[in-house]
């Protein structure tokens, strides 16, 4: 595994040809662009997302292209205060064509699945995501091996089979 650069990730985040997955293991994040939304939100204050617009407009490009972006979240129920805020702004994305969708922790005990989040470009590229235990992005890592690559897929792929859509989810 090499490391890779947020400038690359972001990259491979625009650039893929017709797939891109992305699995989320944990209860809690700790972005630094999403930390002062999520503090608006627990404050009860509103926010017009429009630090959302640039991900939606190029997830609405990758759609009219006929690329496909999935999102499978594994979660802790009762949902933990960050999925909460999570749920509560992932409609636009949704609405930009990004299937997101939510599966109860409780139903993926007997899936094999990486030790990190992780994104699968295309079936060519894995970039698995390293956390902090703050949930605090400490770097990105890149794998092209065959059986990283079979991993992420059948992981995701098991976990999605158990997974709710956003708009079927009822959090609790």
């Amino acid at each position: 595994m090499t490391p890779i650069s947020d400038d690359d990730f972001e990259q491979l985040l625009t650039e893929f040809q017709a797939e891109s997955i992305h699995l989320e293991t944990r209860d809690a994040y700790g972005t630094a662009v999403e930390l002062p939304h999520m503090a608006q939100w627990a404050a009860g204050e509103p926010d017009d997302l429009e630090w959302l617009q640039g991900w939606c407009s190029t997830l609405r490009e990758h759609t009219a292209a006929g690329k496909s972006i999935r999102r499978a979240r594994i979660v802790s129920e009762p949902l933990s205060d960050y999925q909460r805020w999570s749920y509560s702004i992932a409609w636009p994305m949704v609405g930009a064509g990004e299937d997101i969708r939510w599966t109860p922790r409780r139903l993926v005990s007997s899936i094999a699945m990486p030790g990190n989040d992780f994104y699968l470009f295309d079936d060519r590229l894995a970039v698995f995501l390293h956390y902090a235990g703050n949930g605090l992005g400490t770097g990105k890592t890149a794998s092209t091996d065959p059986a990283d690559l079979q991993l992420c897929r059948t992981a995701f792929e098991a976990v999605w089979k158990l997974a709710i859509p956003h708009r079927e989810y009822q959090p609790f």
